[in-house]
Parts: structure tokens; sequence; C-alpha cells
């Protein structure tokens, strides 16, 4: 692991860099957020983006949404990644809400892991952005940025998460989430990052592979 200095320094510039930084879903309530976020697996926000400003002024409460069919809501979500398998999942998830949680999207991370389609990082996004719950959620962009700044070595997004909880002040987990997303969107891309327009340049052993 990095030490502290290295580390302390790494943060505080993407503290800097991206301190304004919010999840790029578009959402009015819980629900909806819940909904985009389940959209979003395999799929970028954009796509989810356009699909939700389809279906939201209609489909806003689980209510409404679960009483689609499933050939229904398949056809609302068709130009989604496994739309399918998230359609049977939505449908799932609305009749839950419904049933168990009186309508209302649970604030807790084992609750929201009972819905279908929800893993842990779907729950810490949840948890983080509408309950205000300290939650690092590891995504393609934050395990990806994470490993190559070194802030975190696990060989999946658990350990990943763990890893990060102890390399950042807990105050900063939710915050720290978006900064290394818009990172890794902006500047440490999948594949070509733009390392040489990065602010981490001088603090990034990636660097080296890819220069």
């Amino acid at each position: 692991m990095l030490r502290k200095a290295k580390r302390e320094a790494i943060l505080n510039i993407l503290q800097e860099t991206y301190k304004d930084a919010k999840t790029a879903l578009n959402y009015n309530s819980p629900f909806e957020l819940l909904i985009a976020v389940i959209l979003s697996a395999q799929c970028t926000d954009e796509r989810v983006n356009v699909i939700t400003a389809r279906m939201f002024p209609r489909l806003n409460s689980p209510e409404k949404m679960g009483e689609l069919t499933q050939a229904e809501m398949e056809a609302e979500i068709r130009d989604c990644g496994l739309y399918r398998a998230k359609a049977k999942n939505i449908l799932a998830t609305c009749h839950m809400l419904v049933e168990k949680f009186n309508s209302t999207v649970p604030n807790n991370i084992e609750d929201l892991m009972q819905l279908p389609g929800v893993g842990k990082k779907t729950a810490n996004v949840i948890v983080s952005i509408v309950y205000g719950v300290p939650a690092i959620a590891v995504d393609t962009h934050v395990f990806r940025v994470s490993h190559r700044l070194g802030l975190a070595q696990g060989g999946d997004p658990l350990a990943t998460e763990g890893e990060l909880q102890k390399a950042i002040p807990k105050e900063n987990w939710s915050d720290a989430h978006h900064w290394l997303i818009w990172h890794g969107r902006k500047i440490c891309k999948a594949r070509n990052p733009l390392c040489k327009a990065c602010p981490l340049l001088e603090l990034c052993g990636f660097k080296e592979k890819n220069l």
C-alpha cells in the first residue's frame, strides 16, 4: 500500500479536481435512482438517462412500474444491455418494494440487497446518495483507477472496497466514490488513458507502463 503522505496527496488532488462531482444519472426520487442504477450495469449512464427520460414521466413509482408485464418492461428498456434480466429484476423489485417495504426504498445495505438485481455496489450507491450513509461503491471505474493509483490491490470489488475504506477517511467515502468515477471517465480511461493531461501524473505508478 501507498505511504500515508502519498495517499493523502492523491486524495487531495482528486478532491480539488472533482470537488463538485455527483452521479451522472438523472432522477427525481429514491425509487427513480434505484431503477436507474439497476439499469446502469453494463450500460452507460448516457444511455440510461435516455431510457429513464422516456419511462419516468409515466412510470415513477413501484406501483405504476410494477403493473407492467415482462414483455412490456422489456420493451421499455430494450436499448439497454441485459434488458431481459433487468426487466425481470426490476418488476420483482417493484413488487417487493410494495409488498415488503411500504413502497419505500430501504435505507440500509441489508434490506436493499434483498431486492432482486441489487448487489453491494448498487446498495452502496443508494445509501450514499439518498440517505447520506458513508459508502464506497466499486464499479469498473473505481476499481480501475484505485488500482492504477495504488490505493487498492484487491482482486475483486469487495476486496477493493475494504481497502479503499482503510485508505480514505470515512467522511470522504461517498465523495471519493464520485472523484474516482469521474477521473476514470475523463482522464484514466480503460483504453488510451490521458496520462499526460492527468493532475496525478507525478504521483501515479501506472504512467510508467503507459507513457
